[in-house]
């Protein structure tokens, strides 16, 4: 996926809002399978404040790299608020950052359920404060969703840095 204009922006913001508190940021990605630290990382010197990068699309992956609990992917599923929130505090806790945003997911086409249709992402957002979560349920196909969802997570870390 190409990183438009508006998504390196948001980047370029966001890295702004890192150096300006002195944060480093981590990403915890299942659906956007490390797009998200993709676009940060096409802003040149965001070495200075992005630490790292987790793609975690396996449920096995999302529990061994982010200590997710098995129970809590068995009991809300892998695309739940719970599981976002356990990435995003497993993803400051395996890494030296003091930010994180996860994402987590149904892009398409497939893979969608009545209770989880295809669009639905959730996200979660850990900083020194604590932990924020939203699901939202996005429109299009694969692209659209991945695309909003890069959107929506930096955007995110910005209004929690500011």
């Amino acid at each position: 996926m190409k990183i438009d204009d508006d998504l390196y922006a948001l980047a370029e913001a966001l890295g702004r809002a890192a150096k300006a508190r002195g944060a480093l940021i981590a990403t915890a990605e299942s659906c956007t399978g490390g797009l998200v630290a993709g676009a940060i990382t096409a802003v040149a010197g965001s070495s200075d404040w992005f630490e790292r990068g987790f793609v975690t699309y396996s449920n096995a992956a999302k529990i061994d790299d982010l200590g997710v609990a098995p129970e809590t992917i068995e009991r809300f599923g892998a695309v739940s608020t719970e599981t976002a929130v356990e990435m995003a505090r497993g993803a400051i806790d395996a890494s030296r950052a003091q930010w994180s945003v996860a994402v987590t997911g149904v892009a398409g086409p497939g893979g969608g359920s009545p209770g989880k249709p295809v669009g639905t992402v959730c996200f979660g957002w850990a900083g020194p404060a604590g932990v924020q979560s939203e699901m939202q349920q996005l429109e299009g196909g694969r692209h659209e969703v991945r695309h909003e969802s890069i959107r929506i997570a930096l955007a995110g870390l910005i209004d929690r840095l500011a």
